[in-house]
């Protein structure tokens, strides 16, 4: 069974970073979009930065110049560096991999960011 674990959330103050790590298990990374995305209180889930197999990356808005999503095909692992964090980056994050290919789509149980102000 394919399981994406994240980790590395955490409390940081507000110019703070933090890096997130999602290790996937019983599976190859390397064939999927890998995404982050995040779901604040109150709100609807959205798209942090995403990566595809040929290692295209984009962002959103939000998060350009302060967050970068990279993939260590050795680890299994897919990362978001967080810099520069804002209170409004708040929210829980999710690992996401998907394959239309493969008709895969997969999410983590996520992981809480909180940035004090």
């Amino acid at each position: 069974q394919v399981q994406l674990v994240e980790s590395g959330g955490g409390l940081v103050q507000a110019g703070g970073s933090l890096r997130l790590s999602c290790a996937a298990t019983n599976t190859n990374s390397k064939f999927y979009t890998m995404a982050w995305y995040r779901q604040a209180p109150g709100k609807q889930r959205e798209l942090v930065a995403g990566m595809t197999t040929r290692g295209n990356t984009n962002y959103a808005n939000s998060v350009k110049g302060r967050f970068t999503i990279s993939r260590d095909s050795a680890e299994n692992t897919v990362y978001l560096q967080m810099n520069s964090l804002k209170p409004e980056d708040t929210a829980v994050y999710y690992c996401n991999a998907q394959s239309g290919v493969l008709g895969a789509d997969y999410w983590g149980q996520g992981t809480q960011v909180t940035v004090s102000s």
